[in-house]
């Protein structure tokens, strides 16, 4: 069945392509019209079981690791305003985005006349250091896909619905940009499969590790980026428990990090929450 869903984004790739041209060329309700049609349903019931069989089996206490980053952030998309906080496809049940915001940096914020879109140099987040939450061995490290402009205007978010529809027919390194899968060496947490961090749209040509390598809590991996499927620069964060993101579930984590009034805490900031990373 995994085998299967893995090829329902080209199924849905083909069949609307299929569709597409025979209406383009006026070829009428034929074979390869129906042919696309059918590819199309199979494509979205691949999806929509991929999904499903994601979400977590059971519930599981948040695991308590580091905070991968340094400095001033500011929660998005966060598990401690809703779950899933993204989907639970590729294991996101209980991922956290987080975006650089250094004190008297402006918050941010839409383009909404202009300009349509920008690099991404000019963010504070861009180039920041991606750090390892644990001790672990890498499984998965990719550093070479294109920081592209942002995404913050009508117009971008448009370019980026599009792109994230196209993105999503294909593997997940589509998705991800730029990325390391972190193995945690020693699992505490009392669960029967591995403990895999997840570090996202980190910049190109940045990464400091290779696969198989071993690395500290603390390590520097990285540094943030905006490939993949991201609006702007931002470190996209999960923990799964498997090293296939197509089939693992997500599991929910807890950082230390201290709140915008000084208050020290324990678990992930909400969205539109300001919170500083404890040293």
């Amino acid at each position: 069945m995994s085998f299967l869903l893995r090829f329902s984004g080209p199924a849905l790739a083909l069949g609307g392509v299929l569709i597409v041209v025979t209406v383009s060329f006026g070829a009428g309700i034929g074979a390869p019209y129906l042919l696309g049609v059918a590819l199309v349903v199979l494509g979205l019931v691949g999806q929509i079981v991929s999904a499903r069989r994601q979400r977590p089996r059971r519930q599981v206490e948040p695991l308590r690791i580091g905070v991968p980053v340094t400095g001033r952030w500011r929660g998005l998309n966060s598990p401690a305003s809703t779950v899933p906080s993204h989907t639970h496809a590729l294991a996101q049940t209980y991922a956290l985005d987080i975006t650089h915001e250094p004190e008297g940096a402006p918050p941010r914020s839409m383009d909404w006349l202009w300009p349509p879109m920008r690099r991404p140099e000019g963010f504070p987040s861009f180039g920041r250091p991606v750090l390892a939450p644990f001790d672990g061995v890498v499984v998965e490290a990719r550093g070479s896909s294109r920081d592209h402009l942002t995404r913050l205007s009508p117009w971008g978010l448009i370019v980026m619905v599009l792109e994230s529809f196209v993105r999503g027919l294909g593997t997940p390194h589509h998705l991800l940009g730029n990325y390391v899968l972190l193995r945690a060496e020693a699992d505490d947490s009392g669960l029967d499969r591995p403990v895999v961090a997840v570090l996202a749209h980190l910049r190109r040509g940045s990464l400091r590790v290779v696969p198989g390598e071993r690395v500290r809590a603390g390590q520097q991996l990285g540094e943030c980026g905006n490939s993949g499927n991201s609006s702007d620069p931002h470190v996209h964060f999960q923990l799964m428990d498997g090293t296939d993101i197509t089939t693992a579930h997500g599991l929910p984590f807890e950082w230390e990090y201290v709140t915008e009034e000084g208050q020290p805490r324990h678990g992930v900031p909400a969205n539109e929450e300001l919170f500083t990373a404890e040293t």
